[in-house]
């Protein structure tokens, strides 16, 4: 059981890392909290797209020195695919943390649940 653990060490710190994110995006009730633990579950995906996209031995897929051996290279999809989780990310955290802005600027408080009671309450 050791040996498999080592051996897939960074997908067991990922799967740690998006249960940490996801245990405080649900047990959270301040709205920044909940953002960061969105952010922490994002770094995990990408961690894991990473590590499973990475082959030991290989480099990044630039051709130099006239090697076009497809052996040499890594798979570039992952890479690609975590650079553009990571531009979505940023773009869904700016949005969500303007919304908060708001959201504080209106009802003076991050929590959620007391945010919810006004809401009911102007209804």
């Amino acid at each position: 059981m050791g040996v498999n653990l080592q051996a897939n060490m960074l997908e067991a710190v990922s799967m740690i890392l998006f249960g940490i994110g996801f245990g405080n995006l649900l047990l959270q009730k301040n709205l920044i909290k909940k953002i960061i633990g969105l952010n922490i579950m994002d770094s995990a995906v990408y961690l894991f797209l990473a590590e499973k996209g990475y082959i030991r031995g290989r480099v990044a897929p630039i051709v130099v020195d006239g090697v076009q051996s497809v052996s040499a290279y890594i798979n570039p999809i992952p890479s690609g695919l975590v650079l553009t989780g990571i531009v979505v990310s940023v773009s869904v955290s700016a949005l969500m943390l303007s919304l908060t802005i708001r959201l504080y600027r209106r009802y003076h408080t991050l929590d959620l649940d007391q945010i919810s009671m006004m809401m009911k309450r102007e209804e």
